[in-house]
């Protein structure tokens, strides 16, 4: 059967929430296929570019439907690294293969310049932009890599007790999406001090 870049694509994302990442390899993903290995070549140069298209299959739909049109740059930027962060634990170590294929420079979608374009909005010194959308960047990554981790760490019960609470939180202790909310709003707390004090 005649496969297509979309169909590793797909089948990748199946055995990436199947699996995980550390068993997305591409013998298995060959053999999910009907392939043998040495035919998806064809369609990617090595396991990093099928990684980087994953990771922008991941991430596609919160950049597609940002609301880059907000009535304010602040709102505009909280909706898109809320939308990434979902689309991010929406796959089983989603966070993960996103930040790799960043590090990599593999996607074709750039986060950094979506994350900027609300940014320049904001009245920050246009030099700082793209600083601060990669700051953004990489507080969504790190904070959704951090609850896929715990999350599957409490799963193979290999969580500590004391720690345990951050996962199933009582009424004392923030949930994963308050503390990520409270980031956000630091964030933009921050970008507007610096932004006011650059006019000033």
């Amino acid at each position: 059967m005649q496969r297509n870049r979309l169909d590793v694509v797909e089948a990748a994302l199946g055995i990436l929430d199947e699996y995980g990442l550390a068993d997305l390899t591409m013998r298995r993903l060959a053999s999910a296929l009907g392939l043998q290995p040495g035919a998806l070549y064809w369609h990617f140069p090595n396991k990093q570019a099928v990684l980087g298209a994953v990771a922008d299959a991941i991430v596609a739909p919160a950049v597609q439907d940002a609301t880059a049109d907000a009535d304010g740059w602040d709102d505009a930027a909280i909706d898109l690294a809320r939308r990434l962060r979902d689309g991010l634990l929406a796959r089983r170590d989603g966070a993960e293969t996103v930040a790799a294929s960043v590090s990599a420079r593999t996607m074709t979608i750039s986060l950094t310049d979506a994350l900027a374009v609300p940014l320049r909005r904001s009245g920050l010194d246009p030099r700082h932009v793209p600083i601060a959308a990669d700051a953004l960047l990489f507080y969504v990554l790190g904070s959704a890599s951090d609850e896929q981790a715990r999350i599957q760490l409490d799963s193979a019960g290999a969580l500590p007790d004391d720690v345990a609470p951050e996962i199933a939180p009582d009424a004392d202790s923030p949930s994963p999406t308050e503390r990520f909310e409270f980031g956000l709003r630091l964030f933009v707390d921050g970008v507007t001090a610096r932004a006011a004090a650059a006019t000033a």
